[in-house]
């Protein structure tokens, strides 16, 4: 069984037990998170449902397993009169697993 989630403008492909790492959403870690944006169920063999544009009653339940960064992205630059510049950014991350999918 899987589903297809909408969360932080992208989706995701997610099944039970399946660990993943979205845009940073509010919480604390060992706390349950709700994906109410279902697009599409599929309970295996020829059973799916698809949302127009959600499936109604569709749930994916997980856990926050990690508030953290990712590692740094170097934007480096360098001109031709001689000077340089180093910017670096790390973007915030929540690891969830999920733990069912109702539908």
């Amino acid at each position: 069984m899987y589903a297809v989630i909408r969360t932080g403008g992208k989706q995701y492909r997610v099944s039970e037990g399946d660990v993943l790492r979205i845009e940073k959403l509010p919480g604390e870690v060992g706390s349950e998170v709700t994906f109410n944006e279902v697009l599409m169920i599929s309970s295996g063999g020829d059973q799916v449902k698809v949302g127009q544009p959600l499936v109604s009653g569709g749930k994916v339940v997980g856990k926050i397993l990690a508030q953290d960064k990712h590692r740094k992205v170097l934007h480096f630059r360098k001109e031709k009169e001689g000077w340089t510049r180093r910017r670096g950014h790390r973007q915030p991350y929540t690891e969830v697993k999920v733990t069912s999918i109702a539908g």
